[in-house]
Formats: structure tokens, sequence, C-alpha cells
């Protein structure tokens, strides 16, 4: 008789919520009781309002429980969940049924995220068995323009917020003069409401290793970093053991044909300024993390002055799947210029919060309502802020905007890192513009004027504002401050600032001209 196979989630997600004491329950419980049992903890399905979450394997399908808390363990013990008595839906108060009837699960299109939920994210053995290292084997048989041209000819784009078309990237960092390259992957992943590459990176890392090798093939680079920030030591703790499996299992170091690859983990100190890729590369090299200005860009002039391709954990994490399956594969889904799947990440006041993976083109509306269930309060949607803490505030009327950047670029938002975080009908617009601005001004690396003190002077007009001191004349002041931001900063972070302090005014401008204290919501 086959050993029960229990999949308790590994992921931080589940781990802030007792996935760790669960697991151990089990543990104890079947060795108390007798029971053998396998126990893999993978990465997360993404389900995060279910956390912890644990699956049964049972004739070669996975059946979903949750949230399964240590206390619970012993229940579903005496219920019969290793004997297989508990996979219908509703046989037990946790019991969801197979994995892949979930309409959660049934409506995603998980190509970056196939893997991760369902393997253990350590054995290189596993990662073969579901699809791993087909497209490496597929490149090493390729030119490096060759390689290029099918990640051109995919549509993918910069994961990280900039949409830039990574081929194009590649192409300009092949086209430099032989000599020093290298691959540096930004997983500086700062933005709030923003937890895929975490996701992808604890759950899945042999994808990234995988997509870095790739890239590294496919411009001529035999050095990769991953720029991980400190705030996550359970995924630095996951690359750390999988680039030592990567290097015995012959996916690191010596390659076929008498190539290589190497690469380390470098952690950032938490600057959020450092997710921009100059300031990145700036503290790489060990220097104060501080925007440089351009040009040169990076693809000419990067890391230690040579050539570089930066991209996002999940852009380099893609790209495997389009070497494996083909450029049209993955051209087929999307729509308009936004080719493939985008990992979106729902959070702020909704009843089902996670990671939702789904071709371009979902219309915003569907995802909170149909997907995230609503608010997690029961109040109605007040405001819908996408692309992190420096994306715009959308109002419910603009709810039906597809999940696409050209769309969104047409009504002056972001779509950035795919984070969605929404707000009720008890939000306060007017602090949420100032939270914007203090967060510019704190994070600010001071290279520049317009953000440096552009955003701590708009911080302080809207407090005089909210104090009652001539609301208008503050709102006119706040307005050109904007101005200057967005075309006089040397990158992003003064440059979307007015984002979200803008379609703040302009949607619910009616928050800014109630004195604090007096008429609040």
């Amino acid at each position: 008789m086959s050993v029960p196979r229990l999949f308790v989630s590994g992921d931080a997600a589940g781990r802030s919520v007792g996935a760790d004491a669960t697991a151990a329950a089990f543990r104890a419980a079947c060795d108390a009781r007798g029971l053998r049992v396998s126990m893999v903890r993978p990465g997360s399905r993404g389900l995060c309002w279910l956390e912890p979450w644990v699956e049964l394997e049972h004739d070669r399908r996975r059946y979903a429980f949750g949230p399964v808390q240590a206390g619970d363990v012993a229940g579903l013990l005496d219920a019969g969940l290793l004997e297989g008595r508990l996979l219908r839906a509703g046989s037990h108060a946790l019991a969801l049924g197979a994995i892949d009837e979930l309409p959660w699960m049934q409506r995603q299109t998980r190509l970056t995220f196939a893997r991760v939920g369902v393997i253990d994210p350590l054995s290189l053995d596993h990662y073969r068995a579901h699809d791993g290292g087909l497209g490496l084997e597929h490149a090493l048989t390729m030119t490096p323009t060759a390689i290029v041209e099918a990640v051109t000819a995919s549509g993918l784009r910069g994961r990280g917020g900039a949409a830039f078309p990574t081929g194009v990237k590649w192409q300009t960092v092949l086209a430099q003069p032989s000599g020093p390259k290298y691959i540096a992957c930004n997983a500086d992943e700062g933005d709030s409401g923003t937890f895929a590459d975490r996701m992808l990176m604890e759950g899945d890392p042999f994808s990234l290793i995988e997509g870095m090798v790739i890239a590294g093939l496919a411009v001529g680079a035999t050095q990769g970093y991953i720029y991980l920030r400190i705030e996550y030591p359970h995924a630095r703790a996951t690359l750390d053991a999988a680039i030592a499996t990567a290097y015995a299992g012959g996916l690191l170091g010596a390659l076929p044909g008498g190539r290589r690859f190497d690469l380390e983990v470098r952690l950032g100190a938490g600057a959020y300024i450092c997710g921009e890729e100059t300031s990145m590369l700036e503290s790489l090299e060990g220097k104060r993390g501080e925007v440089r200005s351009r040009p040169p860009l990076p693809a000419v002039s990067g890391l230690f002055g040579q050539p570089t391709v930066v991209n996002n954990v999940l852009s380099l994490a893609t790209v495997p799947g389009i070497l494996a399956h083909g450029a049209e594969a993955y051209q087929a889904l999307g729509t308009g210029r936004s080719r493939g799947t985008l990992a979106v990440q729902l959070g702020g006041n909704v009843r089902r919060g996670g990671l939702f993976e789904v071709p371009f083109g979902m219309p915003l509306r569907a995802l909170i309502e149909d997907i995230g269930g609503g608010t997690a309060s029961g109040r109605p949607v007040r405001a819908v802020q996408v692309g992190g803490p420096l994306g715009a505030f959308l109002p419910i009327a603009q709810l039906d905007t597809p999940l696409d950047y050209e769309a969104f670029t047409a009504i002056g938002a972001l779509l950035g890192h795919g984070g969605v975080v929404v707000f009720d009908d008890t939000v306060d617009m007017a602090a949420m513009a100032a939270r914007a601005l203090r967060f510019c001004a704190d994070e600010s690396c001071g290279k520049c004027t317009p953000c440096r003190i552009g955003s701590t002077r708009g911080a302080e007009a809207l407090a005089r504002l909210r104090a009652g001191e001539a609301p208008e004349h503050q709102l006119a002041l706040v307005e050109e401050l904007c101005h200057t931001l967005q075309y006089g900063s040397l990158c992003g972070l003064g440059g979307l600032t007015p984002y979200p302090v803008r379609s703040a005014i302009t949607y619910f401008r009616d928050d800014f001209l109630v004195a604090r204290g007096t008429e609040e919501r």
C-alpha cells in the first residue's frame, strides 16, 4: 500500500498564519498513531485567505483543505483524511474537494506559476518531472540570436512595472562588443500589495535560475546576480539551497559546449529606491543606492560598467516556458500589445485575497467582485489602487478597465507589477494622497531636487489643507508640485508619485476640502 502524501504550504504567507505548526502537528499526530505519511512543503497556490493550506494526494489527484490550523489536525485524521474519506467538498468543514475543480483555480491560466504549490521547491527531480529544464535544453541547441528572437516574438514585456519588451533589452546587450556581461535579477519587491516575486522564489526557484541561465546564453553573459530584499528570509534560504542543488545537478556552472553560467544572491538593505534598476546596480557594486543619470542605459553600461540585462523575477522565470513550448503559444494569450499572462496580486479590503494568474484582458471589476468576492467589510468599493504605492487610485466608474498596459495608460493609470489594493467607502482619499507624498519623501535617494524637496513640500501643503488653511490654494500648489515631480525627477519614484496624488484629487476632490476633525469620513 502506498504511503499517503500530504502537501502543507511552506510559503511565507502560510507560515505567517501557522503552517509550520500545522505541519508539526501532522507529524506528531501521525507518529503517535503509528501512521506512515510523506509530507512535502510546497509553495503557495495563491489562495491566501485559506492558509494554512493542506492538500492530500489520492489516485494522482490533489484534494484541498483549508484553512487548517494545528488544532484541526486530530479531527481531520479521526475523520479519515489519510484513508481518502474526505475527498468530496463538504465532507468535512475544511474539505474543499479536488484542487483542479475549485473555481479560483479553474479561472486561472497558470504559466509562470504552473509549478508553484505543486512541486517540492528544492527537488530538481520534481522540477524536471514537471517540464522544468526543457527551455534550457532547447536554448543549448540554439544560437544566441535565435534565443533572443524567440523571446522577442513571444511579446514578453518586463513584469517589474515598466513593461519594456524583454527581447529588445536582450538584443541591445547581445549587440554590445564581446567581453564581460551580466544578468541582474531585480528581486527587490518593495511595492505595497505585491508578493508574486516572493511566491515564485519560494515555490519554484529553479524556474528563475533556468531563466537566468538562458538569458546568459542569449547575450553572452557568464555571471548572474539575484538582488533580493533583505525582508525575504524564507526566499533567501530557498534560493541559497536551490542554487547549491543547481550546481550539483548541472543547471549552473559548467554547461554543455564549453559554456558556463554562475549565479549568486546579493541582499539589499531595505531601500525602496533600489527597486529602480540603476540604483540596484549601484548597490550591487557596494555603493550607496542612488539613481544614475541616463544615458548610458544599463544594457550598454550597467554593472561594473559592463553591458547588463536587468529583469524582474517573473520576467526571467517566464522565459523557460517560452523556450520550451514556443513563442507562438505565449503570444496566443493576452490582448493587444500585452501578451501572455499577468500574475495579479489582490489585497487590501477584499474577502479573498491572493495571487491570480490570468491572460491580459480580464476586467478589473471581474477580478475584484467575482474572484475577490468584494470587500471583506461588506461595504461598497470606493477606490482601487493598482500598481503599488505609486499607482493611481481608480474610482468605481473605471473598474471595467481591462488588465492590460495600454488600457491603463489610456486612463492615466499604471498596471505596474500587478498589485491591486481595494478600499471600501470609509477610506479617506486625502490621507492616502498625503501618504503617497510622504512615502516618496521617505524613500527618495536624494539625488534630484524635485523628488527630494517637491515631495516634502507637497506633504506639507496637504497637511495645511487638512487643517483648513486655504484648501483651494494648497490644492493648486500640490498640483504644481506634481507637474514638477513628474517631469523633473531622475527616476520613477518622483516621476510616478503624481499618479496617486492627482487621481485622488481628480476623482475624490471632496475629501480634500473637508478640514480634519470636522466632517471626515
